[in-house]
């Protein structure tokens, strides 16, 4: 197992992520806990140390199940990494509720890594609001060694990741990312990674094989990559391009089966950092991926000053690729036009056609528009 360093402690490159635990009969909620067990043994003898879990993950049975498989190990031998579930609103005000019940759940008396789950546009108003009191008793608690690190996941924008800099950068260890080869530019991660450096937070990887997108790539990539690395799956590709990112910590996994487990802890056995060659392989997938139902929008907002209703049509256009791209169970799209007033969202559009006229890439923006507004309004 690869290891790296934080702060005197040697952390697994690979992390084990319980959002994706084996389930019986194709309830979230119930969790295998002998197939858990299982994985989780394997895991600690293969040399991994780093397990993540939360307070919402599998409808709130993961943390339980993790605590349930690791009580059988030194307290000393592994981390355990959980969340603040301010994804929900309604928990703003129970930070020292939930905490006293993740304690409880999952057997410990402390955790190792503690973050501030899923700050975005949704939330980072409620986070910064001081009247929750949300950071400094997360600040007691680690004074009092209930929690060793403290650092945040994010979902939201760059600006939205500043604001929450700005505010607790000072108390932050680390920063866990959505980070894989197609989000590199498509969501930005190589700028999120940018903005971590420059405030000193090693980066945690979440979705480093995008919910398995890809792990199943299409025949035609399959055999770009078999061509370049004969020897590497396509998982295995998604894990060596994170692997190549130098401030990366730890890339978390949320493996389902033992196989996936087994594969995993292979390919984290050695660094084979990704070439020139191997990178430009990689861009062509992404190019085709990118250019399958989505629009080729560049964001350099002509369309904007001629909108009559204001709105703001990059961005509209940028969440319409993320919602083709992911499919419509996309939560981030969902998020964004969740908090958008009314009437600056995709079915405010009117079709006067004033932006499409002046698009340098000729994209029908009132047709995108109003097929995004009909798809959400499903």
């Amino acid at each position: 197992m690869l290891y790296k360093d934080f702060q005197g402690c040697k952390l697994s490159a690979l992390g084990f992520g319980a959002m994706r635990l084996p389930v019986l009969g194709g309830d979230d909620g119930a969790i295998d806990q002998a197939a858990t067990e299982e994985m989780v043994a394997y895991a600690i003898d293969h040399g991994v140390n780093y397990f993540d879990t939360a307070w919402g993950y599998h409808n709130g049975t993961s943390e339980a199940a993790m605590g349930r498989a690791l009580s059988a190990y030194p307290r000393d031998s592994f981390y355990l990494a959980t969340k603040f579930p301010g994804y929900d609103l309604s928990n703003m005000d129970k930070v020292e509720e939930i905490f006293e019940a993740q304690l409880e759940r999952t057997g410990v008396e402390y955790f190792d890594f503690y973050l501030i789950h899923n700050v975005c546009e949704l939330n980072i108003d409620e986070y910064l609001n001081p009247a929750h009191g949300i950071m400094p008793y997360l600040l007691k608690q680690k004074a009092a060694g209930r929690i060793r690190h403290l650092g945040f996941s994010a979902h939201g924008a760059i600006p939205v990741m500043e604001r929450f800099l700005e505010a607790y950068g000072e108390h932050m260890e680390f920063c866990q990312i959505q980070l894989n080869y197609l989000d590199w530019e498509f969501q930005d991660a190589k700028g999120k990674v940018a903005l971590c450096r420059a405030h000193g937070l090693p980066v945690w990887v979440m979705e480093p094989v995008r919910g398995g997108k890809l792990a199943n790539l299409s025949p035609e990539d399959a055999e770009k990559l078999a061509a370049q690395r004969p020897d590497e799956t396509p998982v295995a590709w998604a894990f060596r391009f994170v692997q190549s990112v130098p401030e990366v910590c730890v890339t978390l996994s949320g493996m389902s089966n033992f196989e996936q487990l087994k594969q995993n802890i292979a390919t984290f056995e050695e660094e084979r950092p990704l070439t020139d060659a191997d990178r430009a392989v990689l861009d062509e997938i992404v190019a085709g991926m990118l250019s399958q139902g989505t629009v080729p929008c560049t964001a350099c907002h002509y369309c904007t000053s001629h909108c009559p209703m204001g709105l703001d049509i990059p961005d509209l256009l940028a969440l319409y690729n993320q919602r083709k791209l992911t499919g419509n169970g996309d939560f981030i799209s969902r998020m964004r036009l969740q908090i958008m007033d009314e009437d600056k969202r995709p079915s405010a559009c009117i079709g006067c056609g004033s932006c499409a006229a002046v698009c340098p890439q000729q994209i029908d923006i009132p047709s995108v528009l109003a097929e995004f507004a009909a798809a959400t309004a499903q």
